[in-house]
């Protein structure tokens, strides 16, 4: 004797709502293995369940109902398998997909993790003591945005080459470089090799300035006004780091060489 379930327990195994299991028999998509004349209550089998199952697996792959229905009527083995290997191809790049969000969302929640620094948050100025850095200049990018800051390790991977692609590794570390009236972002490597647009910052003595994307440019020319009339320092070069401050925002830290170490 086949073993029955009411549409609530079917719904439970098979992680869908009641109304989605009317709505696929209203369409024709599964129906109940029977209906209650008098009481209009619907029971499925094992085999409706193994069907509902199916589709759930086909929707997450982001078929369309319409697509399933056509497929669960075929009794054409090549066409199955054809269908089955397209749902693979579909499965493959969504675990793709998922994965290079979840390495996103690592990266995110390792940085926030990193950031119990003691440097203080506001618009004063301070010497600080940094070592040596090594870091990459974007061949095209020059200002941070929420696209290619949640993409720029892929941007700068993209940008070394396959070839070279296991030479290099990044900090969770990005930036702009101002040198020459040019901007270009960049980011710091923890292990590199010889490529273009490579850059090493001189380890010393940093005049810095913490500051918001609102009181940037401000305080880039107060910066900028205290290392020429304070320590007789007209900067070669600018570093602005990213400080992500939220989620979707960030503020800037500001970096003048005063004293090299070399």
């Amino acid at each position: 004797m086949k073993k029955i379930f009411s549409i609530s327990e079917t719904a439970k195994i098979v992680n869908m709502t009641a109304e989605t299991l009317r709505h696929y028999d209203r369409i024709g998509l599964v129906h109940p293995n029977k209906i209650d004349e008098w009481t209009g209550y619907r029971y499925y089998t094992e085999q409706e369940i193994v069907l509902l199952n199916t589709v759930r697996a086909l929707r997450c792959m982001d078929f369309s109902l319409s697509d399933i229905k056509n497929v669960l009527k075929l009794n054409d083995i090549e066409k199955i398998i054809d269908f089955l290997n397209q749902a693979e191809q579909s499965a493959n790049k969504k675990i793709s997909e998922l994965n290079d969000v979840k390495a996103r969302i690592q990266r995110a929640k390792l940085y926030f993790e990193s950031k119990s620094s003691d440097i203080p948050k506001n618009n004063d100025f301070f010497l600080q003591n940094i070592p040596q850095r090594v870091i990459l200049l974007s061949d095209h990018l020059s200002t941070p945005s929420l696209d290619n800051l949640w993409n720029y390790h892929r941007h700068f991977y993209t940008q070394i080459g396959k070839n070279k692609k296991d030479d290099f590794l990044f900090d969770e570390m990005a930036g702009i470089y101002e040198s020459n009236g040019r901007s270009q972002l960049f980011a710091v490597c923890k292990r590199y090799s010889e490529t273009e647009n490579l850059i090493v910052l001189p380890a010393g003595k940093y005049l810095c300035a913490e500051c918001t994307d609102e009181t940037h440019e401000k305080a880039l020319q107060k910066i900028l006004d205290i290392s020429k009339n304070n320590y007789s320092v007209i900067p070669e070069f600018i570093i602005h780091m990213i400080v992500i401050s939220g989620i979707l925002r960030w503020d800037y830290q500001i970096q003048v060489l005063i004293e090299s170490e070399s």
